[in-house]
């Protein structure tokens, strides 16, 4: 008889409780209002957030739906779905970085609040109490298989949605680390991060840096409250967010949280509640409404750090975006903006080495175009507009004895400031040794020395140093070339019929640095109004061109050439480099120009004391027919000196040569390779004097070798009406 009672009272619980959901159903929403209620001391992000306080409202008039149908359906029907609203709300407290533990303890709390609703309702339907204990238990029963089936369901959707935004952060942490920094440029790395985080994640972003840390010389006025804005982007056009303009100054107000977040290197998380707008986020009332219309609700504060400074401060805001930013976000932009804090410091630093080593390579350079009288010369210098940087190229044109030139053009393996001081240093070395006239290979063999000291002087993690020299020597007299290379490109000759490939007779010995290895003289004959072009390597080679194209180029160009030369260097340079150049470039074209032959007078000597008397009558009659007699005395005591010289300790053949250029040219050469130098001559001595005559008289003298022997040499002014006799033809 026990069993038939059992499932009698089954069916009439079962009754009951259906009886019970349909007396309750009418009040849904009035429960769902008790629920929420209930859950107010919870849950406080319920009232804080009005569209999940909204949704949730929705979700537990669900909730309480579901259990009435569940209640009404037949006996042993599984627990329905989660509702809809349920899934919508998990996936929003996910996107709010809300832990899952409350919403479950939500589930709770509500399942235990609507048990008592049903305990409270139960008594009006019946007095059969044991009718009541046996349905409170169903009821229990009925109630946690719902709330642990609809937590199931809750759970899956929160974690799916926590990873799809563990996806999405992740791929921007790749996108931020791919397109952030691919310039060494700090205005368009800036850029890059406001591009990349107004995607998906922020509504408005901003860049704001101190002008110290824009200030490539490092030097400028760094104000602590002062910024200038270097970027911004909004999802809306024209970005109406702000009211500053890139390229604007401001300051935060004190006490401000961008001026904390400054000071202490913190990253801030503010939310606006309501209408309230602070000072720092709408400066004025217009901006204010603004961005109530907007919508504005939260903002990331995010200071950005490098190598142990403060560079600036980046903003990213949400106001379309619903929700809003959490720690989880936070932390995400804390990533992104320390990688894009460590670009902007490496290209504020590239910015200022290259500003450093650009002046010093333009200070070191020729300033001006170098005016000669035997070469009339243009030259351009073109830095490197890649990551590389500046480099060590240069270019020199030198003025040598006897109305000759020297025509320089380097380059020193590197790039930056140690390059650009490599260079200066070799530049100035070169011009030392041009300045004791030696012939090109022998000047770059002690050049090669020179490099070999510098290596011997760096550290190891320096690098070696290496470079690469072309050295040629004019001279308009006899119009020959003489030019050596030490691993660098020959130059191209133009003659006035015909373009000439690079000389092939032109030997390219090793660079400089490696040591031990001889450096050849070549030389060969320029006719009048030849041209001479110098450059180095990366004018001709490229990344998608080889030094063959590049040489066929320049050769088409100067086939054409005009007779303007800085307008071939325009023409080669546009030509050649179309756009900004990966290696630096340094360019160097000469005209070659002849000297009147009627400048230059010459006498050969015999090896004979009363020969000096007859070299003075020469120079003597010589400046007469130049119209130059008032340099007539000091100029026969010179030649009187030097000729003496030469006949006392000199070997034959002796001879004389005076050339009118721009100076006046004293020149005596023998077969010895004894040089004379200055001495102090005593009281009672009866000789030595005589170079330090030469030395009063003269302007410049010296002494420079040959093959065969030397020649000694000196220079004395025009007077001012006479300087226009010495012209080149």
């Amino acid at each position: 008889m026990a069993f038939p009672y059992i499932r009698t009272m089954g069916t009439e619980v079962d009754a009951f409780l259906g009886q019970l959901a349909r007396r309750l159903r009418p009040q849904v929403k009035t429960l769902a209002g008790l629920l929420l209620q209930r859950l107010n001391g919870e849950l406080p992000e319920l009232w804080e957030n009005a569209d999940i306080e909204a949704l949730t409202l929705e979700e537990t008039a669900q909730h309480v739906t579901a259990l009435l149908d569940l209640l009404e359906a037949r006996p042993g029907a599984s627990a329905p779905e989660a509702p809809p609203a349920a899934l919508d709300i998990a996936r929003l407290y996910a996107r709010r970085g809300i832990p899952v533990s409350r919403l479950l303890r939500a589930y709770r709390l509500g399942h235990l609040t609507l048990l008592e609703q049903l305990q409270a309702e139960a008594p009006r339907l019946t007095d059969d109490w044991h009718m009541i204990n046996q349905a409170t238990v169903r009821l229990v029963a009925i109630g946690f298989d719902y709330v642990d089936r609809s937590s199931e369901q809750v759970v899956a959707a929160y974690q799916e949605e926590r990873d799809r935004l563990l996806r999405r952060r992740l791929a921007l942490t790749d996108r931020a680390s791919k397109r952030i920094g691919t310039t060494l440029d700090i205005s368009r790395t800036a850029e890059e991060l406001t591009e990349v985080c107004t995607e998906d994640f922020a509504d408005f972003v901003t860049v704001d840096l101190f002008d110290s840390a824009l200030d490539e010389t490092g030097t400028g006025p760094s104000e602590a409250l002062t910024q200038r804005r270097v970027a911004q982007r909004s999802v809306l056009d024209d970005c109406p967010e702000s009211p500053l303009r890139v390229g604007g100054t401001h300051t935060y107000p004190d006490d401000s949280e961008p001026v904390r977040a400054l000071t202490t290197g913190r990253s801030v998380l503010h939310h606006i509640a309501g209408t309230e707008m602070p000072p720092w986020v709408a400066p004025s009332e217009f901006h204010g409404r603004v961005l109530r219309d907007l919508g504005l609700h939260s903002v990331l504060l995010v200071p950005l750090h490098a190598r142990g400074e403060i560079l600036g401060l980046v903003q990213f805001v949400r106001h379309r975006t619903s929700a809003p930013f959490d720690d989880d976000d936070l932390l995400l932009a804390q990533e992104i903006a320390s990688r894009a804090a460590v670009s902007i410091d490496n290209a504020r630093r590239y910015t200022h080495e290259r500003s450093t080593a650009l002046a010093l390579q333009r200070t070191l350079l020729p300033r001006n175009t170098v005016e000669h009288a035997a070469v009339e010369t243009a030259s351009r210098y073109l830095p490197a507009g890649s990551r590389a940087g500046v480099g060590g190229d240069w270019y020199d044109v030198i003025p040598l004895s006897g109305a000759r030139v020297a025509l320089v053009v380097g380059d020193v393996v590197g790039h930056g400031l140690r390059a650009a001081a490599t260079m200066g240093r070799l530049r100035t070395a070169v011009r030392a040794f041009a300045d004791i006239d030696l012939m090109p290979d022998e000047l770059l063999t002690h050049l090669d020395d020179v490099v070999i000291r510098m290596q011997r002087e760096e550290s190891p993690d320096e690098g070696e140093t290496s470079a690469t020299c072309l050295y040629a020597v004019y001279d308009p007299v006899s119009r020959r070339c003489s030019l050596a290379s030490a691993g660098h490109v020959p130059p191209t000759v133009v003659t006035p019929s015909e373009v000439s490939e690079a000389l092939p007779e032109v030997p390219i010995g090793p660079p400089l640095g490696l040591g031990g290895l001889p450096f050849e003289t070549a030389e060969f004959e320029l006719p009048e109004d030849s041209l001479l072009v110098l450059h180095t390597d990366g004018l001709i080679a490229g990344r998608a061109r080889d030094v063959d194209q590049g040489l066929a180029t320049l050769h088409d160009v100067l086939t054409s050439a005009p007779d303007s030369l800085e307008e071939i260097c325009d023409r080669l340079l546009d030509a050649l480099l179309p756009g900004r150049p990966a290696d630096d470039v340094a360019l160097l074209v000469a005209r070659a120009r002849a000297l009147d032959p009627d400048h230059v007078a010459t006498m050969d000597l015999p090896s004979d004391p009363a020969a000096v008397s007859g070299a003075r009558r020469f120079a003597s009659d010589v400046l007469a027919t130049w119209g130059l007699d008032d340099l007539s005395f000091t100029t026969e005591l010179v030649v009187s000196e030097l000729v003496t010289n030469a006949i006392r300790y000199g070997k034959s053949p002796i001879q004389l040569r005076l050339i009118l250029q721009s100076t006046l040219t004293c020149e005596v050469s023998d077969a010895s390779s004894t040089a004379p130098h200055l001495r102090r001559a005593r009281i009672y001595d009866e000789g030595g004097r005589g170079l330090l005559l030469v030395a009063q008289c003269a302007e410049r003298w010296g002494t420079r070798h040959g093959r065969e022997g030397k020649v000694i040499w000196a220079e004395q002014a025009l007077p001012a009406d006479s300087a226009s006799t010495a012209e080149v033809t």
